[in-house]
Formats: C-alpha cells, sequence, structure tokens
C-alpha cells in the first residue's frame, strides 16, 4: 500500500547518517536527487496519489507532506553539515594556497587624461578645473559666441531650468569655461589645461555619447604666435602618439579663436599608407586650436594690444580610441570587465 511505501521511505530518511557518506558532497547530492529529484521518490509517490480514491486522499496527502518536510529538513542538515566541514578544514589547513583579492586598475579614460596631463606638464602647464554647470556668460558669451550660435540650441546643450532673476544655466558643453574663469582671475602669463566631463544633448552611437571628456590647453602672454602653437601641437603629437608622427593643420572655424585650425597626425595604424580607420587618407583629425580672439581676451579683462595666446581642445575618448584601437565609444561607459580587464597593465 502507498501508506506503507511512505512510511518505509520516511524511516529511511531518519535512519540515514552523513557519517556514513565517503565522498561527503557528491552523497549529499545524490540524496537529494533520490527523494526530490525531477525523476525521485516524491514524483513517483504524487503520480500513484492520483489514482487514489477522494476517501483516501486526505490522509495520504497528509503522509506525502510529511515524507517531503523530512527529506527537505535531512538534505538540509547534510548541506550544512558539509559547508561546516568545508569551512573548518580550510580555516586550519595552512598548505592551501591564498585566495588573494584582485588588484583594482585606472579606467583607460584616466590613464588616457594623465598621460596627457603628464605631456602638458612637461612644457609648464598646470592643471586647472572648475564646476561642471556652468552660466551663460563663462559657458558662451565671453567665449565670442554670438546670441543666435547652434550651440545656444537645446540640441546641442542641456540646460538647466532658469531661475527668476537670474542667468540662465547649463550642463557645460565644453571646458573652455574654465578659460574664462582663470583669464578673469589670473594676470598674465597663464600657461594651463583644463581637464573634465562634458555634456551635449546628442544621440549615443559608436562614435557619438552625451557625456564625454575633454582637456584643452591655454596660453596668454607676450608676444605668442601661431609658431608657438604649432611648435607645442608637434610636440604633444610625437610624445602622445611616437616620434615618427607627423602632423598638418587645416583651416577652421572656431567662435573664441581667430586664425582656427584642425590638426590631422599621421594615422598610427597604417603609418599613412591608408587603411579602414583613416578612410584611406593616411591622416586623422585628433583636436582644434587657434590664437584666442582679442574679443575673448577682452572680455575676460586682458589687454589683447598687449597680449596674445593661443587656444587647443581634444576629446580624450577619441585620443583613447587611437592610442589603444577602441571602435565603440559605448564601451567607455558601460562597465564591462570584459572591456575595462584590458587596460589592467596600463600605469
Amino acid at each position: 500500500m502507498l501508506k506503507d511505501l511512505i512510511s518505509q521511505y520516511i524511516e529511511e530518511i531518519r535512519s540515514t547518517h552523513i557519517e556514513e557518506f565517503k565522498d561527503k558532497a557528491a552523497e549529499v547530492e545524490q540524496f537529494r536527487v533520490k527523494f526530490l529529484g525531477r525523476k525521485g521518490v516524491m514524483n513517483e509517490l504524487f503520480e500513484q496519489f492520483k489514482a487514489l480514491p477522494n476517501e483516501q486522499k486526505k490522509e495520504m496527502g497528509i503522509a506525502l507532506n510529511e515524507l517531503k518536510n523530512a527529506a527537505l529538513a535531512r538534505v538540509e542538515e547534510f548541506k550544512n553539515y558539509v559547508e561546516e566541514k568545508m569551512d573548518a578544514e580550510e580555516h586550519h589547513d595552512l598548505t592551501l594556497p591564498a585566495d588573494l583579492a584582485g588588484r583594482g586598475s585606472r579606467h583607460v579614460l584616466s590613464v588616457t587624461m594623465n598621460e596627457i596631463a603628464e605631456i602638458f606638464a612637461r612644457i609648464g602647464f598646470t592643471v586647472e578645473e572648475s564646476v561642471e554647470i556652468e552660466d551663460d556668460w563663462h559657458l558662451f558669451s565671453a567665449l565670442n559666441f554670438p546670441p543666435d550660435h547652434p550651440a545656444r540650441d537645446m540640441q546641442d546643450t542641456f540646460f538647466v531650468e532658469k531661475e527668476e532673476g537670474r542667468q540662465e544655466v547649463a550642463l557645460r558643453t565644453h571646458t573652455s569655461s574654465v578659460q574664462v574663469r582663470v583669464m578673469e582671475t589670473h594676470k598674465p602669463p597663464i600657461r594651463i589645461i583644463a581637464p573634465g566631463r562634458v555634456f551635449r544633448n546628442e544621440a549615443i552611437s559608436a562614435r557619438a555619447h552625451c557625456i564625454f571628456h575633454q582637456v584643452e590647453a591655454l596660453y596668454v602672454d607676450k608676444h605668442v604666435t601661431f609658431a608657438d602653437l604649432k611648435q607645442t601641437l608637434l610636440y604633444f603629437a610625437k610624445e602622445m602618439f611616437g616620434e615618427q608622427t607627423q602632423i598638418r593643420l587645416r583651416p577652421s572655424y572656431f567662435p573664441f579663436t581667430e586664425p582656427s585650425a584642425e590638426m590631422d597626425i599621421s594615422c598610427n595604424i597604417c603609418g599613412g599608407k591608408g587603411c579602414n580607420i583613416c578612410k584611406g587618407t593616411g591622416w586623422l583629425e585628433i583636436l582644434g586650436c587657434g590664437m584666442v580672439d582679442p574679443n575673448v581676451l577682452e572680455a575676460c579683462g586682458i589687454d589683447s594690444k598687449e597680449y596674445s595666446g593661443f587656444a587647443l581642445g581634444m576629446g580624450v575618448e577619441r585620443m583613447a580610441m587611437l592610442k589603444y584601437q577602441i571602435r565603440d565609444l559605448r564601451l567607455y561607459f558601460e562597465n564591462d570587465l570584459r572591456f575595462l580587464h584590458q587596460f589592467d597593465n596600463i600605469i
């Protein structure tokens, strides 16, 4: 009868002792599978239970629940015994190898930004930082942006809600605002870099993101010329990408510099021969630069007749992409350990 079979199994469970097991962990699992597995005792008994007359089901149901609870309790008891024994053995076995915690490492963007800062530090540039939420004056007006400039449009800038009687504020779209603050509070000569995080209202893709990092440089002094800018750019390119690197400057336009230029370097992937990274041209664009517009100097309280200067700005993500051949900007922000561990050995 089913009742006798259940009683027999309950007695078997109660009379089983883990000390009898040779391979304790494995045999505990076998014990669990035997009684509670998909093809185990409990499932077989429930199949028989279904065929019982209704008047017997209440009594047999109680007996089946007793069997199941006994099996569950016994399995839990056995598992706890095994875990405690393993913990005790591990605690006292001094011959076991140490479980060393994994060593942390810097993010590839931090490594790249630090490298850029170190290169400029060798030629006298110091680091300046400032706030990430800026007012209109420091973000646009002081930098010679006209009122109708596209960068003021909501498509490019994350504006913060305007408060009564205060200037409109926004998440900074470039670290040029740091340059303005430095020029307002320091007298020339000024030789600084401004690294930091910036924000733009752009669709996220493999080549664009709404959050990224910039490093901008500013040098203001008497008799600063475009030749000084060019030599600084050549020095930076060779230090960052190797002595064989060549540069070229193309005319461009920025509201805060005049004249302005885009700088390309010879492709460090193909050596300037042409590849899919440089689109067959042998050149890669890395930064924008130019001579500080006299209007910007005057807006910051610096006499443009006595002083001149140059400024340049680059994207840190772009530098890391070129240096370490990273194809997708989104990888920087996804915290995928498979990606991050590739740079564990970079100091």
